[in-house]
């Protein structure tokens, strides 16, 4: 079972032993992908569907002590239980308890499982800068070297901040470019002259490359990584 819906606990059929067989169904595919190395979209969606869980059990517990009710639909959205006042519901209302007391433990040792996995290829990934750094470096060129590969891939990224109250957040996105093959011609100094005359409207581009000893699954691994590996260096370096 390669996805499990959103609302998977109280779509269809509330029973334990069917919700269980959903979950442990969906779980043995999230680990086939884990040992593949393959961490996206994987590892985002247990952490979505564990949030969701201590929401619901959260939600749950704070309506119940409110009033009685039978469960009727689960707003995941906004974190909220939507509840008939119904009198006869103790059965229901065990029968949800079951499934989410069952279910975090599980997303706790896949999570973990996954954080171990992540951790790992994290430390065997390095970044640096090419060439002369402008002040700004909100956007740029991206290397990638994955390995012995025998391609560099060309990103341009583009980071967008976004103010909370409590907060700052960076998000950014990655359109690809190109491949060089890797060569002593083709250095990382020698390719970004060679993106400067491809793009004069941007005479000193930022640069970056990110590097991997490890061979892994670029779109469902480096990439993501990579990504999250940018985004702290740039934060660390606006400090």
């Amino acid at each position: 079972m390669e996805r499990l819906n959103e609302n998977w606990i109280t779509e269809n059929h509330i029973d334990f032993e069917y919700k269980r067989y959903l979950l442990l169904a969906y779980l043995q595919h999230v680990s086939e992908k884990f040992e593949e190395t393959r961490l996206y979209p994987a590892l985002s969606e247990l952490v979505a569907h564990y949030r969701n869980l201590i929401a619901l059990r959260e939600s749950k517990k704070n309506l119940l002590e409110s009033f009685p009710g039978t469960l009727t639909q689960a707003d995941f959205t906004n974190f909220k239980l939507v509840y008939e006042k119904l009198a006869e519901d103790d059965k229901l209302m065990q029968e949800i308890e079951n499934i989410i007391d069952f279910s975090i433990p599980q997303f706790e040792f896949h999570l973990a499982e996954g954080k171990k996995i992540y951790d790992f290829i994290e430390s065997q990934i390095k970044i640096f800068p090419v060439g002369i750094m402008p002040i700004h470096t909100d956007s740029g060129y991206l290397f990638l070297q994955c390995g012995s590969k025998s391609e560099t891939r060309v990103y341009e990224y583009l980071v967008t901040i976004f103010d909370q109250p409590d907060e700052r957040y960076r998000a950014i996105s990655l359109q690809y470019i190109t491949s060089y093959e890797k060569t002593l011609r083709n250095s990382y100094e020698n390719i970004k002259h060679d993106l400067l005359m491809y793009n004069r409207m941007l005479p000193n581009p930022a640069t970056y490359v990110i590097e991997s000893e490890l061979v892994v699954p670029i779109e469902d691994t480096f990439l993501p990584l990579a990504k999250r590996t940018l985004v702290k260096y740039l934060s660390h370096s606006a400090v």
